[in-house]
């Protein structure tokens, strides 16, 4: 437990930074109508994508590559900064969020409003990957045959979810 809650923090720690300055990228790209419309349409395509990435490699198991073998020698914190910092789909996932939630008059990040924003973005942030995280370790400890649909099946069919939602959304938004 301890190991993950300050892998978490390292997680936490980059993520801060990613959040703060795609606030402060979508604030300014939030008044460029033709591109927030490019935005909503691309949202579409590269959840699909997301969902097709999860799906295509979910037949690689643990035992073939063993990832972890490489980085139990580094703290967990350390672990979770560098990882996250690599993780470059972040970016257009904060930005995106950002914007939606500034399009839909959400949320205001004019002064102190923003670090508030912050704030909750982060510490949603760290409890839900925490509770995710432990109930997909319960699952996959517990439920053997249910381990083995956790990455073909409802990780894609999540992003697959997600898409028709986002082009739901984008059919009434500028089609309707």
């Amino acid at each position: 437990m301890n190991s993950l809650v300050s892998y978490l923090v390292g997680v936490i720690i980059a993520q801060t930074i990613v959040v703060y300055f795609t606030i402060i990228f979508a604030n300014r790209l939030i008044s460029n109508k033709k591109l927030i419309k490019g935005i909503d349409f691309f949202a579409v395509f590269f959840l699909l994508l997301l969902a097709y990435l999860f799906y295509a490699h979910s037949n690689i198991t643990v035992e073939e590559h063993n990832y972890l073998e490489e980085y139990v020698r580094y703290s967990p914190l350390l672990i979770g900064v560098v990882l996250c910092t690599l993780n470059f789909l972040q970016i257009p996932f904060w930005v995106a969020w950002n914007l939606y939630l500034m399009n839909a008059n959400h949320i205001s990040l004019v002064s102190k409003l923003k670090f508030h924003y912050l704030l909750g973005t982060i510490v949603g942030t760290f409890w839900g990957m925490f509770v995710v995280i432990l109930v997909f370790d319960s699952l996959s400890g517990n439920t053997i045959p249910f381990s083995k649909y956790i990455m073909p099946v409802f990780i894609p069919l999540f992003f697959v979810i997600l898409a028709f939602w986002q082009a739901f959304k984008v059919y009434k938004k500028y089609i309707k």
